[in-house]
């Protein structure tokens, strides 16, 4: 399986750094794509920690020759995490001029999937208009939310869980957190 991961302008570097993790951990091949906005938050969120490094091919954001820019390059999915509400009003909208933007017309077109983890809140009426333009065109709004009934403990914790759920709407198998097992008597 190969799997997209863009990292956009939003709060949330761990996002990407556990879901990378986690991808690498199941053996899926990852194609990495950071704006430049995503950079610079990354290297204050997680100073020292190199992204990109996680990945198994990284392409720049203006890379529009890219293999992964077209159709007939064969990757099964894209999640944008974390999704900035500018990436996410590009995805609704069906504009932009950078790779994410056209990778994510990609999976629209071809029917692929698509998972958008928009890291904002509250949430304008823009941006909930543009969730439901993005659904109604084919893809999934993951925001990553809190969970605790898995009983986290670290911050890693916490957004394993939403991670965990994006590998879980892929069909990848992951332990990044504790299913819901119901009520035990």
């Amino acid at each position: 399986m190969d799997v997209v991961v863009a990292v956009t302008g939003a709060s949330g570097s761990l996002l990407a750094k556990q879901l990378l993790l986690g991808l690498k951990g199941a053996g899926v091949r990852t194609h990495l794509i950071m704006s430049e906005p995503a950079k610079k938050i990354a290297e204050i969120e997680l100073p020292g920690v190199n992204i990109k490094s996680l990945a198994d091919v990284s392409y720049s954001n203006n890379d529009l020759a890219a293999p992964i820019a077209s159709g007939s390059f064969k990757f099964d999915a894209m999640i944008i995490a974390p999704c900035s509400m500018k990436t996410l009003g590009e995805s609704a909208n069906g504009c932009g001029g950078s790779l994410i933007s056209r990778v994510v017309e990609v999976c629209l077109k071809e029917d692929r999937k698509l998972i958008l983890m928009p890291r904002e809140a509250p949430f304008s009426l823009i941006d909930l208009r543009n969730m439901v333009s993005v659904k109604e065109a084919g893809g999934m709004i993951l925001p990553p939310t809190l969970a605790f009934y898995p009983k986290p403990e670290t911050p890693e914790d916490l957004v394993n869980f939403a991670c965990g759920k994006a590998l879980d709407l892929l069909g990848i198998k992951n332990n990044l957190f504790k299913k819901w097992e119901g009520l035990k008597k």
